[in-house]
Order: structure tokens, then sequence, then C-alpha cells
């Protein structure tokens, strides 16, 4: 809370951009101060790291579920949760030129893959096709944010093969995709697709977009990552066989 304080306190002396980091999970610590951001309307940057169960061994009390739809459901505040490199230096740039909001960039721990899709301008329209589907007919939409964006493409590949034409959206930010036009919005998730939110916690604020989301709605376990990840069945295999069993 101390952090968050000075943070903001830096800030509204002006002539720094300023931001504080820590775990996501502690976030918690922090809510009083994020909020007062949001409400004083000044541009503080806050940097989570460790971002959901994928953290591993450290266990639920350092692994984040609640914390995501917490922070995104605080008005006024920009939470940006980014892909990949790419749609990382894209969240600083909107942070570092943000002028009346507070920022919240949220990342995760393990490594992901860098995609040549990934950029700037759909990072700062909330939303954007990561990866299209194949010509012909759309058979649904893998909707998702952070590490999961990579997951949710390594389902799309396996999905291609099973006869199922899906295509990948990013969704690092759901307060900058509500300010883009109607037009804009209907041409990333038409609305009249099945679409399918993958996020490694709770599946509060995806229920705006989409009534099948695969979440979490426990805590985490104190395991290694990938025997983390298997347990809560973040696979492609996984994902794939939900998508066929309840949206084909």
């Amino acid at each position: 809370h101390a952090m968050g304080a000075i943070v903001n306190g830096m800030t509204l002396h002006g002539g720094l951009k300023v931001f504080g980091g820590a775990f996501f999970v502690f976030s918690d610590y922090m809510k009083a101060s994020i909020r007062l951001a949001a409400i004083m309307r000044i541009p503080s940057i806050f940097v989570f790291s460790h971002d959901s169960i994928a953290v591993g061994e450290d266990g639920p009390t350092h692994q984040p579920v609640e914390q995501l739809v917490g922070l995104r459901a605080i008005p006024q505040l920009n939470v940006i949760r980014p892909a990949d490199a790419n749609e990382t230096l894209a969240a600083w740039k909107i942070a570092m030129e943000s002028k009346d909001t507070p920022t919240c960039i949220i990342l995760t721990r393990q490594n992901v893959n860098n995609y040549q899709t990934t950029h700037y301008e759909g990072v700062s329209k909330g939303a954007y096709v990561a990866s299209f589907e194949k010509e012909g007919k759309l058979d649904g939409i893998l909707l998702a944010s952070g590490s999961e964006v990579d997951l949710a493409i390594q389902t799309q590949s396996l999905l291609i093969e099973k006869g199922k034409n899906v295509r990948v959206v990013s969704m690092p930010s759901h307060y900058l995709f509500e300010k883009q036009t109607q037009k804009y919005k209907k041409s990333v998730l038409p609305g009249n697709i099945k679409t399918l939110a993958i996020e490694m916690g709770s599946p509060l604020s995806w229920y705006k977009y989409t009534q099948y989301i695969y979440g979490i709605d426990t805590f985490g376990v104190s395991a290694p990552l990938e025997q983390a990840l298997m347990h809560f069945g973040f696979s492609k295999e996984h994902v794939a066989d939900y998508f066929i069993k309840k949206l084909a």
C-alpha cells in the first residue's frame, strides 16, 4: 500500500513518469492506492508479474485467481495483460503516453512465444485478431489475454487439423476495447460466432463477451509449472476438446 501511495504522490508532484512493481497477487494490498489513482485521474503505472496459477510451487497464496476481475471492475483504470514482448512494449507505450488514466500492466512469469502478428495498433484498440482463420466459413473464435494467447494459437492449429476453422483474438485491455466503435468491435467479435474465452483466472470478467469460458474458479495448487497447468487442463489438447464438445 505504501508503494502505491508513493507512486501516486510522485505522479501528482509531476516531472516524472512513475511506476511500482510487485507480484500480482499482492495487488490486493495496493487496491486502495490504485483506486485513488483512478479517482484522481492521474497516470500512475502499476506493474505486476507472476499473473496466474503458472507461478507454480509457491502455491495458492501466491497464485492470482480473482485479482484480474477486481482490477478490471475499477472505473477509469486501464488494465493491460500483454501476450508477448510485442504487446508488452505496446502496453508500456500506452502507459507512458497516458495523461489522465492510471495503467496496470499484468505480466506472466513463464516463457511465451513471440508472434509477428502481435502489434501496438491492436493493443491500442484493446483487442484484435492475432491469428486469422483460414478461408471459408468461420466456425468459432478463441478469445484470450496474456500467456493464454500463445495457448490459443497452439489450440487453433490443432482445431484446424480437426476441421474446425477458428480465429484467435487477443484482448489485452477490456478498457480500451470498450472505447472502440461498434463497427470495429463487430469486426473483431462478430457476435453471431461462438466464442471461447481462455484465461487462467476467474471467468467473471468475460461474460460480457461470451457464455463459454475456459477459466479457473478455485484457488491454485502447489506444483511445478507443467503439473499445475495439467491439473487445470491448460493444454492445447484439453482446450481443443472442450471447444469441440461445447461449441462445435
